[in-house]
């Protein structure tokens, strides 16, 4: 190409880059030629997401410590706060290369090969995580309160070659016919423990894993989520995608925390928040994290004075049980420097109370999607989540968004309200084995349609206001009605039924079933609530039931939900 020729195609680059700038407003980020939201916050070049294309993310998170924040290999990365056992760094860092050998060596898992764990919080799932991510193999997780029916579907659809499980969970998975190691030795001794596979292989070091040849486009987990419509899916999460929430994670501890803060551990880390905060990502930023086994308001509080816990990643019906009991409770809190809240909206009215019981506290809301890895924005400054009520913060640097008319499909400007798209290389590579839910969620641009209705304000900050698809939040787990509807019409005595959300204090919404007795039918409330309720995890129980002629459907034969909820209002339906 000839010089003259160069300097035409950067000049015409440079005009257009120039024309770009010019039209995104630099208070909220909006572009008003192309109806996109960019994120007007930039990550420093210590922050900058890797872009070696042969990284994966164990290597990633095991290269920051310990000595990337000059840390003692001693310092404790995680404490349990029922035992007050630790595992420092420096033992992480063992335990981890000595059970990906045995898995490796041991059991034969090899890359693509997916690993099902089956259990609660403890200091060892992070151990699991980065072994498993580190000889190439795909993780994938659970509740361990789903039945042995969701259990068996979620192995099969993933593909499952071996699980990881409590020994208590084992029940639930021995009729999948998956091979079974376990968190701790068992008693018996027939059963392959994590704890024999490590002690098998004590003098592994980096040099001794399998060289597996990974690449960041390579899968690395498959998390299960309801998503924005129908049944449950896998999320296919590439290391790409979880490399970028980590690098934005790391940013935003940076910004907001420093390495001597003491972060509490409740949010189950088989959930992306849990597992992007716990088990990966906050590894890279040398804090010392208190896990608990699960969720108990006392054990928490006592956990928060004990361990002088600074930051606490939470979900709204913890932090409303701050507000009615965290005072009256005669623990110190006095060490609490901050609380998060995310998984679902955290309304206006509790973030005041929030603030006035303790007013030391910053509380920052966020908003993000198991589609998204975790966080898609965040509020970086204290004042600005004061001041915005109601709002989860601005967009994460790399994010892009559009705020999209349900009707037209126009994008809409500042103040708008419309469905919430999201653009960032941590959206999701698709839906397993699902082309239909893949093609409806992701747009052939990369967009991800989040269901959301929200609105960004002329300083870009992003309020998200209520689902625009189906799904009901309780206690910040997702409920999809049609998996409760197929239950409640497999039972004979049903003719029809439909499942709405209906608004509760403590747990943000409870299902409720309509239901349309079949002909000469007496079936009972008590019997619907018993027959859904023995089949389905305790956050997905339905509360309550009421009885109707028919259901209201379109002519497309959809079901009216708008009407059934005004329905509920009309009747003041409490809550059983």
């Amino acid at each position: 190409m000839s010089s003259s020729v160069e300097e035409a195609a950067w000049s015409a680059i440079e005009e257009e880059s120039s024309k770009i700038l010019a039209s995104v407003d630099e208070r909220s980020g909006y572009d008003s030629r192309t109806g996109i939201y960019h994120s007007l916050a930039k990550l420093s070049a210590q922050h900058e997401i890797p872009s070696r294309p042969d990284l994966d993310t164990a290597t990633l998170v095991l290269s920051h410590f310990p000595h990337a924040y000059q840390l003692s290999a001693k310092k404790p990365a995680f404490i349990d706060s029922s035992t007050n056992q630790t595992i420092s760094y420096g033992e992480l860092r063992s335990s981890t290369y000595s059970l990906a050998s045995g898995l490796y060596h041991g059991i034969g898992i090899r890359k693509g090969d997916v690993v099902f764990v089956l259990a609660p919080n403890s200091i060892l799932y992070p151990t699991l995580c980065l072994a498993v991510l580190s000889i190439g193999a795909i993780l994938t997780t659970a509740n361990p309160l789903n039945t042995a029916s969701e259990i068996a579907k979620q192995v099969k659809d993933s593909g499952a070659k071996l699980a990881i499980s409590a020994p208590e969970e084992m029940k639930k998975l021995t009729p999948t016919g998956v091979p079974i190691i376990l968190t701790i030795r068992s008693s018996d001794g027939l059963m392959v423990s994590v704890e024999e596979l490590m002690e098998g292989c004590l003098d592994n070091n980096p040099e001794d894993l399998p060289k597996v040849q990974l690449v960041q486009s390579d899968t690395a987990a498959i998390l299960y989520s309801s998503g924005t419509t129908g049944m449950s899916k896998g999320v296919v999460l590439t290391h790409a995608n979880i490399i970028s929430i980590i690098s934005l994670l790391v940013w935003s501890a940076d910004v907001t925390s420093s390495q001597n803060d003491v972060f509490l551990g409740f949010i189950p880390i088989f959930h992306i928040y849990g597992l992007m905060f716990f088990g990966l990502g906050l590894l890279c930023r040398g804090v010392t994290s208190v896990i608990m086994q699960k969720f108990d308001f006392k054990e928490m509080l006592f956990a928060i004075h004990k361990y002088r816990v600074n930051n606490l990643p939470a979900v709204p019906p913890v932090i409303l049980a701050l507000v009615k009991y965290g005072s009256k409770a005669g623990v110190d809190l006095s060490s609490l420097k901050r609380v998060g809240s995310g998984a679902a909206p955290l309304s206006k009215e509790l973030t005041g109370e929030f603030r006035k019981r303790f007013p030391w506290v910053e509380l920052r809301q966020g908003y993000g999607l198991t589609e998204t890895c975790g966080g898609a924005t965040f509020f970086v400054f204290d004042k600005d989540a004061k001041d915005r009520a109601g709002s989860s913060g601005k967009l994460l640097p790399t994010f892009c968004a559009k705020v999209v008319d349900v009707e037209t499909r126009k994008a809409l400007p500042p103040g708008k309200e419309g469905e919430l798209w999201l653009k960032s290389p941590s959206i999701m590579k698709e839906y397993l084995g699902n082309m239909a839910a893949t093609a409806a969620t992701l747009d052939s641009e990369g967009w991800l349609k989040t269901g959301d209705l929200a609105y960004v304000d002329e300083n870009g900050f992003v309020y998200v206001l209520e689902r625009i698809k189906e799904m009901i939040k309780h206690n910040g787990y997702q409920v999809a009605p049609a998996e409760l509807e197929a239950l409640l019409l497999s039972h004979p005595n049903i003719f029809d039924a439909a499942v709405i959300p209906i608004e509760d204090v403590e747990t943000g919404q409870i299902p409720m079933a309509y239901v349309v007795k079949a002909d000469g039918s007496e079936i009972t409330e008590d019997q619907v609530i018993q027959f859904v309720n023995s089949q389905v995890a305790p956050y997905k129980k339905i509360r309550m039931v009421s009885f109707i002629d028919a259901i209201p459907r379109s002519a497309a034969g959809k079901i009216l939900r708008k009407d059934l909820v005004s329905h509920s209002k009309n009747k003041h339906v409490s809550k059983l």
